[in-house]
C-alpha cells in the first residue's frame, strides 16, 4: 500500500467520533487505525464500532478512544510470512484489514482482503442477493416542476441516465438484481422506456391506479413478495453498502428498519434556552447532529398485513401502525455515507455537482 493511501487509514487518538465518520466517508473506507502523539498504533476503529456507539446513545463529540478496539490483530514487518498470516487471519475472523507494524509499533503497511480478491469486473457480485428491491416510482414529483410536467420523476436525467436507472445500477453493483417498480404518474412513458432499453437485471412494473401515498401501493405486492425486501424512493441516492443494512436488519430481527443518514443542521440564529421566562443560556448559531430518514427501508413481508387494499397511507402512518403492536420491532440503521434527496431542485443541482456532471 502506497504512503498516501496508508495515511488515509490513520487518525489521531484525540479525534472525535464525528471526525472519524467524516474521514471514513471522504476516503471511502470502513476502518481506521488510531495512533498516539508518537505515531504508535494503539487501536482500531470500524464503522460497526461507531454504529454500535451511536445506537447506545454516545455523543458524536466523544473521543474515538472511548469506542475503539484496544485489542486487535497485527503482524510484524520482520515476519517473512506476514502477508500469508494476514490472509489466514482475515479468512478465519472475517476482518478486512490487518496492520503491519515495526518494532516501535508504528504502522508501515496494511494488508487488505481486497488484495486477495480476483476483480475481473463488478459482474462477480451480480445476481448474488435474491431479496427484491421495491422502488416507489408513482409520485407526481411536483417539487421538480417544470421537469415533471414533461417527464415522470423516475425518468429525469442525472447525466446520461435517468434517476431510476442509476438507483438500480447501484443496487445491481452490490448484488441485487430483482426490481419491482410501483408506477402511476405518466406510467406509459416509464413502460415505454423499459421496453426500449434492456437492462441486465429483472424488472417488474406494478401499476397503481390511484395515488395511495408513499407506501399504499405496497398492497399490490402482497402476493408477489414472500421474503425480506428493500423499499426505496425513486429520488434517493445513498452511498452505503446496501448489503450491510440488509444484514443488520436480519440480525436484529426487525419487521422494518429505517436507514438513517447523519446530517449536521446549522441554526442561523441565536438559540435561547429558558425556564419560566428566565434565560438559562444563549447559544449563537448552534449546530446539531441528527440522523434523518433517507427514504430507504428494509421490510419483512408481514408489513403487508398492515396495509389495506386501496388505502392511502404514508410511511409515518405505517410505522405508527407497526409500533402499536408491541411484538413488532422497528429499528434504525445509522449511516454516514453521502445521501442525496434529488426530489427537489436545490438537492438535484447539488447531486449533479457532487457526481461531477455539473460544475
Amino acid at each position: 500500500m502506497d504512503e498516501e493511501k496508508l495515511k488515509s487509514f490513520l487518525i489521531q487518538q484525540d479525534a472525535s467520533i464525528k471526525q472519524a465518520m467524516l474521514q471514513m466517508t471522504q476516503e471511502g473506507i470502513k476502518s481506521l487505525f488510531i495512533i498516539n502523539e508518537n505515531q504508535k498504533l494503539i487501536g482500531v476503529l470500524t464503522d460497526g464500532d461507531i454504529r454500535r456507539g451511536i445506537i447506545s446513545g454516545i455523543e458524536l463529540t466523544t473521543k474515538i478512544t472511548e469506542i475503539m478496539k484496544k485489542t486487535f490483530f497485527s503482524l510484524s514487518i520482520n515476519d517473512e510470512k506476514a502477508k500469508q498470516k494476514a490472509k489466514e487471519l482475515m479468512q478465519q475472523y472475517l476482518i478486512e484489514h490487518v496492520p503491519i507494524i515495526d518494532d516501535e509499533r508504528k504502522l508501515v503497511n496494511i494488508v487488505s482482503w481486497h488484495d486477495y480478491i480476483i476483480t475481473e469486473s463488478n459482474k462477480e457480485k451480480h445476481a448474488s442477493l435474491h431479496n427484491p428491491v421495491v422502488i416507489m416510482a408513482g409520485g407526481k414529483g411536483t417539487r421538480l416542476d417544470p421537469f415533471t410536467k414533461i417527464l415522470p420523476k423516475p425518468l429525469i436525467p442525472l447525466g446520461e441516465k435517468p434517476i431510476i436507472e442509476i438507483i438500480m445500477d447501484r443496487f445491481y453493483e452490490r448484488g441485487f438484481y430483482k426490481f419491482k417498480l410501483v408506477i402511476n404518474h405518466k406510467k406509459e412513458m416509464i413502460k415505454l422506456y423499459f421496453r426500449e432499453n434492456q437492462q441486465p437485471y429483472e424488472i417488474e412494473l406494478i401499476e397503481e391506479n390511484e395515488y395511495l401515498g408513499t407506501v399504499g401501493g405496497l398492497y399490490l405486492l402482497k402476493e408477489k413478495i414472500g421474503d425480506t425486501f428493500i423499499l426505496t424512493n425513486c429520488d434517493t441516492l445513498l452511498e452505503c453498502d446496501y448489503g450491510d443494512f440488509l444484514k443488520w436488519h436480519i440480525e436484529h430481527k426487525n419487521i422494518l428498519t429505517i436507514v438513517g443518514s447523519h446530517k449536521e443542521v446549522a441554526v442561523p440564529y441565536g438559540v435561547l434556552n429558558m425556564i419560566n421566562g428566565t434565560l438559562i443560556e444563549m447559544i449563537e448559531k448552534p449546530k446539531y447532529d441528527l440522523f434523518v430518514n433517507t427514504g430507504t427501508y428494509v421490510m419483512e413481508p408481514e408489513i403487508f398485513d398492515y396495509i389495506n387494499n386501496n388505502e392511502r397511507i404514508d410511511i409515518d402512518k405505517l410505522i405508527t401502525k407497526l409500533k402499536l403492536n408491541n411484538e413488532n420491532k422497528v429499528g434504525v440503521f445509522p449511516c454516514w455515507g453521502k445521501w442525496f434527496d434529488i426530489g427537489q431542485w436545490d438537492e438535484y443541482k447539488k447531486t449533479l455537482r457532487s457526481i461531477g456532471i455539473e460544475s
